[in-house]
This record gives C-alpha cells, sequence and structure tokens, in this order.
C-alpha cells in the first residue's frame, strides 16, 4: 500500500499496538445491547465488547443473508448477527489482529454457532469478491483507519446490488481538534 499524506502505514502500525496490547476489556460496550441479546452472548464475548454502538439495530437483517463486519473484534456483533440470519445465512468477521479473530472463533463456538466465521485481513483490502454479501456493518472500527474512504470503496465493492451498511462509530471534524492532536499518533488508537 502507497504512503499516503497521512502516514497511513504509521497509523495503521499504533491502532495495531495499541489493540494488540490490551490484556482485558471491561466490557463498557455491552450498554449498546439489550438484555436478551447480552444473554444470548457468552461471557467472555461480553467482557471483550469494545464497539461504540449497536449496527444491528438498524440493519435489518433477514434470515438467508451473508452479513461481513469490518473491524469485528472479539465477534459481539458477528455472533449476534450470524444468530439473526439462521444457518442458511452467515457473518463473517474481519479483524486486523490475530488474536481477536481467535476469540472471535472462540466464543462463536461457545454460542453454538456453524455460520460464524473469522477471517484475519484489513478492512481497506478485503478478501471478498466483487457482490459478494448482502449486508456490511461495523462497530467503531472505521474511525481507526487512516484511508477511510478506501473502508467505504471495499464496502460498496463487495456488496450485491441493493445491499446495505450499517455503521456504528465515531466522527469529529478535524476542524474541531488542535493540530497537535490531530497530528499525534496515539490519538487514531484512542
Amino acid at each position: 500500500m502507497p504512503k499516503d499524506l497521512m502516514y497511513s502505514d504509521e497509523i495503521h502500525d499504533l491502532v495495531y499496538e495499541a489493540y494488540a496490547k490490551l490484556e482485558a476489556a471491561n466490557g463498557a460496550a455491552a450498554q449498546f445491547y439489550d438484555q436478551e441479546e447480552l444473554e444470548f452472548l457468552p461471557k467472555g464475548a461480553r467482557q471483550w465488547a469494545l464497539g461504540v454502538g449497536n449496527p444491528l439495530r438498524h440493519a435489518d437483517l433477514a434470515a438467508g443473508e451473508d452479513v461481513v463486519d469490518l473491524g469485528c473484534g472479539s465477534g459481539v456483533d458477528v455472533i449476534l448477527a450470524a444468530r439473526q440470519v439462521g444457518p442458511a445465512g452467515s457473518a463473517t468477521g474481519i479483524d486486523f489482529l490475530a488474536s481477536m479473530v481467535e476469540r472471535g472463533r472462540q466464543f462463536a463456538a461457545e454460542a453454538g454457532l456453524d455460520n460464524a466465521v473469522f477471517q484475519q485481513g484489513e478492512i481497506e483490502d478485503l478478501p471478498f469478491p466483487d457482490e459478494s454479501t448482502d449486508v456490511v456493518i461495523s462497530n467503531g472500527s472505521v474511525n481507526l483507519c487512516a484511508r477511510k474512504s478506501r473502508v467505504f470503496a471495499e464496502a460498496h465493492r463487495i456488496l450485491q446490488p441493493g445491499g446495505r451498511v450499517c455503521i456504528a462509530d465515531l466522527t469529529l471534524s478535524d476542524e474541531e481538534l488542535p493540530s497537535e492532536i490531530r497530528t499525534h499518533p496515539s490519538a487514531w488508537a484512542g
């Protein structure tokens, strides 16, 4: 990937290092899910919930659909999506950390789901064919990428005609931050 003006390689490395160092999460994101959803999730998945919202609440998933979760983390949304689309559908999570992919696999197995799949990869370069999925979701991951337009281009590329995108994320205008924060490497990981 060529270097761009935003130093995407350095930002990627900083985000990677920040998340790779996590030894435990506090499950604060669990506040975004209803009690029935939380009860279905394995305890470990609830504890590792790092998202900023609940994209599934507005994704309107249907049985048999194929869902891709960008930056899936420990798999909370993948597990819940796999349950919603049922055995005729699938939910695939993509994360750049092998440890998160492994956690997701473990938690999906604990939940008894065969249609929840986890792959290590970059959300700026998705390992899926064109027009191969019905719904793309993400929960607090796009903001961590230096090349957000690339993430959206990839999501568009893999969506079937009439497909949907549902993202829960944080946004902030560059003009709202002093330049010393906008250009500080660790701010990207935070």
